[in-house]
């Protein structure tokens, strides 16, 4: 699965992600609950978007490409970890 091979960083932007509630989500909410600059977390946006587990809906925000897969991170990822 894709998932497995997701580095933890990218785990966890994607656990932000789930943790905020359902999409899409700003980029700011997501660096705001990971504690880092927006700009900081860049490469790994765009790691995800490259490995196809999020995209951009619109300037500024990230939206999962998985139907229900916030829930599926809650499971998988149940304490969330800034």
């Amino acid at each position: 699965m894709r998932f497995d091979r997701l580095t933890p960083k990218e785990k966890q932007y994607l656990r932000a992600m789930a943790e905020i509630g359902s999409g899409p989500y700003r980029t700011g909410d997501i660096a705001d609950r990971l504690g880092a600059k927006i700009t900081t977390l860049g490469p790994v946006r765009a790691n995800l978007i490259r490995k196809g587990m999020v995209y951009s809906p619109s300037h500024g925000e990230m939206a999962f490409t998985v139907p229900l897969f916030d829930e599926f991170m809650r499971r998988a990822m149940p304490e969330f970890q800034s």
